[in-house]
Order: C-alpha cells, then sequence, then structure tokens
C-alpha cells in the first residue's frame, strides 16, 4: 500500500473508513461536505481561521494545510458513530512535519461531526495550537 503525506487526504481516508455508511461517497474532502458545511476549530491561534463555510472555502484552507504540514500517519483511532448517523467523534493522533521548518508535528485530535443526508454539516476540530507554534518556530504561547 502506497503512504501518502498529504494531511487532507489521509484526514478523507480516516473518515471514510470510520464513519462508513453514514457517509456518502465523495471525490474530494470538501465534497464530503453539506453545501452549507461548516468546519470550526475552537482552539486556532491568530493568523489560523476559527470558522470556515461553505465548499469552497473548506477547499482553500484545505489546499494551505496541505502545503503547510506533512502528515504521514494517522493512528489511535478511536470512533463512534450514533445509531441514527447523524452524528460521530473522533479521536486520533497525526504525526508528520511541517513542511518548512521540517520539524515534527506529533497533534492529538479530537472531532465532533455533525452529519445531514451522509455529509458532514459541522465537522468541529479540536487540536492543540501550542503544537502547531511550536512546530512551526514560534515561541508565544
Amino acid at each position: 500500500m502506497m503512504k501518502h503525506d498529504d494531511p487532507v487526504e489521509n484526514l478523507a481516508r480516516l473518515l471514510r473508513r470510520h464513519l462508513g455508511d453514514a457517509l456518502a461517497p465523495a471525490q474530494r474532502f470538501s465534497d464530503m461536505f453539506t453545501p452549507d458545511g461548516a468546519m470550526e476549530f475552537p482552539y486556532a491561534p491568530d493568523g489560523f481561521p476559527a470558522r470556515l463555510r461553505g465548499r469552497q472555502e473548506i477547499e482553500s484552507h484545505a489546499r494551505m494545510v496541505s502545503e503547510l504540514l506533512s502528515i504521514g500517519e494517522m493512528f489511535d483511532v478511536e470512533a463512534l458513530v450514533s445509531q441514527e448517523g447523524t452524528m460521530a467523534m473522533l479521536e486520533f493522533r497525526g504525526e508528520g512535519m511541517v513542511r518548512a521548518t521540517g520539524k515534527p508535528y506529533l497533534q492529538r485530535y479530537v472531532s465532533v461531526i455533525t452529519l445531514r443526508d451522509g455529509r458532514i454539516a459541522l465537522y468541529r476540530d479540536y487540536w492543540n495550537p501550542l503544537v502547531v507554534m511550536a512546530a512551526m518556530g514560534e515561541n508565544k504561547p
């Protein structure tokens, strides 16, 4: 199996694997969302978006993340999907590096996902901003 380092494609594969039939087929990560779908980053540091709305903003952000980070592996996945298939929670770790600095990027994520008609209506992504800043070479808290 080929190992990819694109964090967005790796996340898309993780979602397909763990959400199963609750998630409709999609070609790209942004296509997994409803047209008015949103991503929220409650702990985003200054300079990072706290909310994205719509597939175009999500696609643009995904390209930026793919250029910024190389994440070769996502592991220690715990997934819970509601019986109705309308809510999911994932906890996992990502391991990679920041492309510009070569510094390691080791992050723990908790994602709370609301699904509507087989698409993601809201993806709330919790991660530690201090890990991002350290990997990018920033010293401020």
